[in-house]
């Protein structure tokens, strides 16, 4: 089938289109399958109970038929009787409407399920359109459902025509039977009939089932274009997803490079990586990690922290392990405390000097206990199963 933009429903429904045209109320039927099985149980149920409701009908005619004297000069007697008469031929027909009715509301089960929908009762004046009427026609569909049509008839009738020659000679000898033994084999010719006709129906309804299955899912088929589009309203238009995410990293820069003039000390590789580490001093908890970044971020967190003057420290095993092995905001690593802790005390006094409380320069520390499985460039590390993921 083809749209009318040229292009092919080859691309099987999604979920949404599927969810959206059951709230349309438009699913999958198969009028064949729920015919078959109403009339099955309907005949069946007649099989079983038909002697005591053909009893119970029986009796209430012949009281129908009685009047005594009494009920015949007083109307409320009769109206009471013949309400008696009606109650009962309702309870006895009750076991087999009920059956049907049940039968009739868990026949959807078997195809396309129970649907609700509001929607299918807004009148769709569409449909008036005779020029649509006269397409629906010659469709495909409808000769489908025309050849369902004759291909029923022919098997009714064939399997009818069947029945009733081999119950010839029944039929003849019901006319020498008497009445009282006459009515029960009549009716029991009539229920086997019936119940043989109604089996040849789901023959029908076998072919009739996959038949709308297929059918369904061959209308709901999408083009590839509906396919793209639908993505783009599911789940939005991907350049717009990725110029969000553009924004959201940038933003993110951003608060991280707000926070690098609060630092206390950058340590850098010298170039590839930096991390800026801040500790509360009286608080509680590690030092932690408030801007990190590599090559190009890197040196803007350098520059920032030179125009802010920010400690910069020069370790390259110690920056590569806390870029490694910290994200924004986290507190450092246990095993690293002892090198930041050192780092920290070359900046509180380092500190120190610059505002002339001693007279000493501290040394810069050169030989930080950075534990080697936490260097991604160390081959211990690597032989530990951490790979440097790239990393300068």
């Amino acid at each position: 089938m083809a749209e009318a933009g040229g292009q092919d429903k080859t691309e099987p429904a999604s979920e949404r289109r599927l969810k959206q045209a059951r709230e349309n109320g438009d699913i999958p039927r198969s009028r064949e399958v729920a015919t078959f099985v109403v009339l099955m149980t309907a005949g069946a149920g007649l099989w079983m109970l038909g002697g005591g409701l053909v009893d119970k009908l029986t009796t209430t005619l012949h009281r129908g038929l009685a009047l005594d004297r009494e009920q015949i000069h007083n109307p409320a007697l009769l109206f009471e009787r013949i309400g008696s008469d009606v109650v009962g031929v309702l309870l006895a027909c009750l076991p087999l409407a009920a059956a049907v009715m049940l039968v009739m509301l868990a026949s959807p089960l078997v195809i396309g399920g129970w649907n609700f929908s509001a929607k299918a009762f807004v009148p769709k004046f569409g449909k008036l359109n005779p020029i649509s009427g006269i397409g629906n026609m010659i469709s495909k569909n409808a000769l489908v459902e025309l050849l369902k049509a004759i291909a029923k008839t022919l098997l009714v009738g064939a399997v009818a025509w069947i029945v009733i020659m081999g119950q010839k000679d029944a039929l003849i000898g019901l006319a020498v039977e008497p009445v009282g033994t006459a009515a029960p084999h009549l009716g029991g010719l009539l229920a086997k009939a019936f119940l043989v006709m109604v089996g040849a129906l789901g023959a029908i309804a076998l072919l009739d089932a996959p038949y709308q299955l297929w059918h369904y899912a061959d209308k709901m088929k999408m083009t590839r274009q509906e396919v793209i589009q639908e993505s783009k309203e599911s789940d939005g238009n991907p350049q717009i997803k990725g110029k969000i995410r553009q924004l959201q990293r940038e933003m993110a820069r951003k608060r991280m490079m707000s926070n690098v003039p609060t630092a206390d000390v950058v340590v850098t590789n010298p170039t590839h990586f930096a991390v800026a580490l801040k500790y509360a001093e009286g608080g509680r908890g590690a030092p932690r990690v408030v801007a990190k970044g590599t090559d190009a971020v890197a040196a803007k967190i350098r520059e920032i922290a030179k125009e802010n003057k920010v400690a910069l420290l020069e370790a390259p095993a110690l920056a590569r392990a806390l870029y490694k092995h910290t994200d924004i905001d986290d507190e450092i690593p246990e095993a690293l405390y002892s090198a930041v802790a050192e780092v920290l005390a070359y900046v509180y006094q380092l500190r120190a000097y610059s505002k002339g409380t001693t007279e000493h320069y501290p040394d810069r520390p050169t030989r930080l206990p950075v534990p080697p499985e936490m260097d991604p460039f160390n081959p211990a590390s690597q032989k530990a199963g951490t790979p440097p993921n790239n990393l300068h």
